[in-house]
């Protein structure tokens, strides 16, 4: 019967020592998750910080272009900007181009009219 105590005694401390072990490894790779996660967030703010002066640049060009339109081009109706949003007020490259209009069939056949 003492054996077995002894043997349960045993088992209880090297499991202690299992639990420990596993929660200093846990809390480790925890505070190791908080430093990556900063570092991220820290990135991501001077990110946003370079997009907002990509942005500030691209508007004062965008002035420029506009206050060097010739007279002879002021009758011309000016270009409506257009904008295209990823979800995340971001300007992204957009990559056009140009193809054949496709026919418009609307479903119904054509009818000829006859005149005199």
């Amino acid at each position: 019967m003492k054996d077995l105590q002894n043997l349960e005694n045993r088992l209880e401390i090297s499991l202690k020592g299992v639990r420990m072990q596993k929660e200093q490894i846990l809390t480790n790779e925890i505070e190791e998750l908080n430093k990556k996660g900063s570092l991220i967030h820290q990135e991501n703010i001077e990110l946003y910080k370079k997009v907002n002066l990509l942005q500030e640049e691209n508007k004062e060009l965008q002035k420029k272009v506009n206050g060097s339109v010739n007279s002879n081009e002021a009758n011309i109706s000016p270009r409506t900007p257009f904008c295209i949003s990823n979800g995340y007020d971001l300007h992204a490259p957009i990559s056009l181009q140009l193809s054949q209009p496709m026919p418009q069939t609307n479903g119904t056949p054509e009818t000829t009219v006859k005149l005199g």
